[in-house]
């Protein structure tokens, strides 16, 4: 008789710095323990660096995840999007009709792609630039903000200290296994996240894999 081999799970397992460092968060501070018990191993999502990475982030700009998620597949279903020469070449009509993009999104991925191409944005240097200087260059494209530069290069580019302070997911995730009696403001965010330093990239990832669980999404995508 043959067992059938389980299906492979949707996102891999994090690397085993990052498997590390939950362990660490962990012992250090109580908030961290037991998320994976509750709501089952971190998933480690990943997301393409560049333009289609930056674009899927665009994309989940002042949405819901399911919703940020239900545009993605939309948007990198029309032919050539993912690429800036691509995105410019598409008519912004039908970007947002059949991307299901706002008329602003499309305007800010437009302003992406021409950054990129005409070397506003040096995608090539990104990598080596520290925190928040890599952040600082990704805001200087227009339509870029601070939470998508974050969820960009925590995503995209597996840097281990990245935090969205603004991010109401984690903001809500942290009041509620805290016990405080409102969301902390992004200031108060970024006061208890230094405490989860060198690692407040892993601490975003369990704390939106908390509030993923405790509020019953669908998705394991968590911005």
């Amino acid at each position: 008789m043959h067992s059938h081999p389980s299906p492979p799970p949707p996102f891999p397992h994090p690397p085993d710095w990052a498997r590390a460092a939950a362990q660490e968060l962990a012992m250090r501070d109580p908030v961290f323990a037991g998320i994976e018990d509750r709501a089952g191993p971190l998933p480690w999502i990943l997301r393409p660096k560049g333009f289609p990475g930056l674009l899927r982030a665009i994309c989940a700009q002042l949405v819901s995840n399911e919703a940020a998620f239900a545009i993605w597949r939309r948007v990198s279903a029309l032919p050539g999007a993912t690429t800036p020469e691509g995105f410019l070449a598409l008519d912004p009509e039908r970007a947002g009709i059949e991307g299901g993009l706002t008329r602003q999104k499309v305007r800010h991925a437009r302003a992406l792609a021409e950054a990129i191409l005409d070397g506003s944005l040096p995608l090539d240097r990104l990598e080596a630039l520290p925190d928040a200087e890599a952040v600082a260059a990704l805001c200087r494209v227009k339509g870029i903000g601070r939470w998508t530069a974050e969820v960009h290069l925590l995503f995209s580019h597996e840097r281990p200290d990245v935090f969205p302070v603004g991010d109401l997911a984690l903001q809500a995730a942290a009041a509620q296994l805290r016990g405080l009696p409102a969301r902390p403001d992004a200031r108060a965010m970024e006061a208890m996240a230094a405490e989860w330093a060198p690692w407040r990239s892993i601490a975003a990832r369990l704390l939106w894999h908390h509030w993923l669980h405790h509020t019953k999404r669908a998705t394991v995508d968590p911005a």
